[in-house]
C-alpha cells in the first residue's frame, strides 16, 4: 500500500469520527420535566424543551440539564435566637420548583445554596420578634412568613417556592428541662382540680340523694301513719257501732271485765293494783249469772292476774267517789258504771 493510499484512509476515518461527532452534538433528545439551555458563539440562545430537538454542532453548546420538578432540600439546624434571648435550634424543609429555566442558569450561580442562606437569615427575622412559647405554638405563622419573603425572592431567579416546613425545633437542654416540670406541674394541677371536681360532684350527689331518700322516707311515714289512723279509725267506728247495735248486758260487760284484769299485771313492776267498785258490781253480776259467790270470783280473778309465784298480787277494792268520772259514755244516758267499765 503506497503512502497516498494510506492517506486516503486517514483522512476517510477522520472525516467519519468529525462526522460521527457532529451527528451526536446536533441530535439531543430532552426527557420530559426536564430542559437544556443553548448558548450559541458564547450567548443565550434558546432553551431545549422535552423531545428530539437539533443544534448546530461545534457552534451551539448544550447546557446541563435542569430539573423541572418539584424538589425538596432539607436544611441543617441553624441556630436563632428569639425575643427572649433563648437559642434555639431549628429545622427547615423547603419545597420549590424551577419555572423558567433561563433565570436558573443565569440569573443565579447556585440557587440552591442562595435558597438555603436566605431561608436560614428570614428565619432569624421571623423568629426574633417571638418568645420561646411563641415559637413553639406558632409554626403555621412561622412557615407563612418564610414562604412569603423566599417566594418574593426568588421569583427573579426562575424559582417558585411552593411550601415552607419546620421539621423541628431544640430549645437548649435547660429550658427543655423547665418546659418538662412545668407540663408536668400543669399536669398535677389539672389532675388534683379533677380529683376535687370528682369528689365535690359525689358528695353533692350523694347529698342529694340522702335528700331524695328521707323526702321519700318522711312521705311514706306520712303515709303510713295516715293509712293507720284511718284504719283505726275506722275500726273504732265499726266496734262502736257493733256494740251499740248489739246493745250488751252487764252479763257480757263483767265477761270482757274478766278477759281484760289478768293484762294488767303483765308488767315487771305490777305487784299492786286497783280494782274499781265497778268491777265488784260486774263480779256481782258474774256470780250470779253463774251462781257462784262474790269470794270465789274474787279468789279466781286473783289467780288469773297473778304475774308470779313468787310475787303475791294484793287486790284492793276502791270505792267511787266524785272526782271519779268517766272519760266518755257510750249513749246518752248510759249506766255510769257500764262506761267506767269500758273506759278502764
Amino acid at each position: 500500500m503506497t503512502d497516498i493510499a494510506i492517506a486516503v484512509l486517514v483522512v476517510l476515518a477522520a472525516g467519519v469520527v468529525v462526522l460521527a461527532t457532529a451527528v451526536m452534538r446536533a441530535v439531543w433528545i430532552i426527557p420530559q420535566a426536564r430542559a437544556r439551555n443553548v448558548e450559541r458563539l458564547g450567548r443565550y440562545h434558546r432553551t431545549l424543551e422535552p423531545g428530539i430537538t437539533f443544534v448546530v454542532p461545534f457552534v451551539d453548546r448544550v447546557k446541563p440539564l435542569i430539573d423541572l420538578r418539584e424538589q425538596v432540600v432539607s436544611f441543617k439546624a441553624q441556630p436563632v435566637i428569639t425575643e427572649d434571648n433563648v437559642v434555639v435550634h431549628i429545622d427547615t424543609v423547603l419545597f420549590f420548583q424551577v419555572t423558567d429555566p433561563r433565570a436558573a442558569d443565569y440569573e443565579i450561580v447556585n440557587y440552591i445554596k442562595a435558597i438555603e442562606q436566605l431561608t436560614a437569615t428570614t428565619l432569624r427575622n421571623v423568629i426574633g420578634t417571638l418568645d420561646l412559647e411563641a415559637t413553639l405554638t406558632s409554626r403555621d405563622r412561622i412557615n407563612t412568613a418564610l414562604r412569603g419573603v423566599l417566594d418574593d425572592a426568588s421569583g427573579k431567579w426562575g424559582i417558585r417556592v411552593t411550601r415552607v416546613e419546620i421539621k423541628a425545633i431544640e430549645p437548649p437542654p435547660s429550658i427543655k428541662d423547665a418546659m418538662e416540670k412545668q407540663m408536668r406541674a400543669e399536669r398535677e394541677k389539672r389532675a388534683a382540680i379533677l380529683t376535687a371536681e370528682g369528689a365535690r360532684q359525689s358528695k353533692i350527689l350523694t347529698a342529694e340523694g340522702d335528700k331524695q331518700s328521707a323526702i321519700l322516707k318522711a312521705e311514706g311515714g306520712k303515709r303510713a301513719a295516715i293509712l293507720e289512723a284511718e284504719g283505726q279509725s275506722a275500726a273504732i267506728a265499726q266496734v262502736f257501732e257493733a256494740v251499740h247495735a248489739a246493745d250488751p248486758d252487764p252479763k257480757l260487760l263483767a265477761y270482757q271485765y274478766l278477759q281484760t284484769l289478768p293484762k294488767l299485771a303483765e308488767g315487771q313492776g305490777s305487784t299492786f293494783w286497783v280494782i274499781p267498785s265497778e268491777v265488784t258490781a260486774a263480779l256481782q253480776s258474774v256470780s250470779k249469772a253463774f251462781e257462784g259467790s262474790l269470794d270465789e270470783v274474787t279468789s279466781s280473778i286473783t289467780r288469773a292476774a297473778r304475774p308470779s309465784p313468787d310475787v303475791p298480787a294484793q287486790v284492793e277494792r276502791r270505792e267511787p267517789s266524785g272526782d271519779d268520772v268517766a272519760p266518755y259514755e257510750l249513749a246518752p244516758g248510759e249506766p255510769r258504771g257500764v262506761a267506767d267499765g269500758k273506759a278502764r
